[in-house]
């Protein structure tokens, strides 16, 4: 019971976390005026990188979040925590 319970834990916690990043990273691409292409571009990578990471469906490496705060200009952290402001 614990195996699952544990599984369940971390899988819920996985999906909160992507959905954080995710909404995160479109509230901060549209108050900075970014489309999808033009952020993937500044941060070297492909636009459905960007797409995937918004829909949740692929989990940014720290790299990739590193860039992207740099390009937001913002805190790691405004990217990850869902408590932090986006201004």
């Amino acid at each position: 019971m614990k195996g699952k319970s544990l599984s369940a834990q971390l899988k819920k916690a996985s999906s909160q976390s992507a959905q954080t990043v995710a909404d995160r990273l479109i509230a901060l691409r549209d108050e900075r005026g970014f489309s999808q292409a033009r952020l993937a571009e500044l941060v070297g990578v492909d636009r459905k990188t960007i797409n995937r990471i918004e829909n949740g469906h692929f989990s940014p490496s720290l790299d990739t979040l590193t860039r992207l705060s740099v390009v937001l200009k913002c805190r790691l952290s405004d990217l990850v925590d869902r408590r932090r402001s986006h201004n």
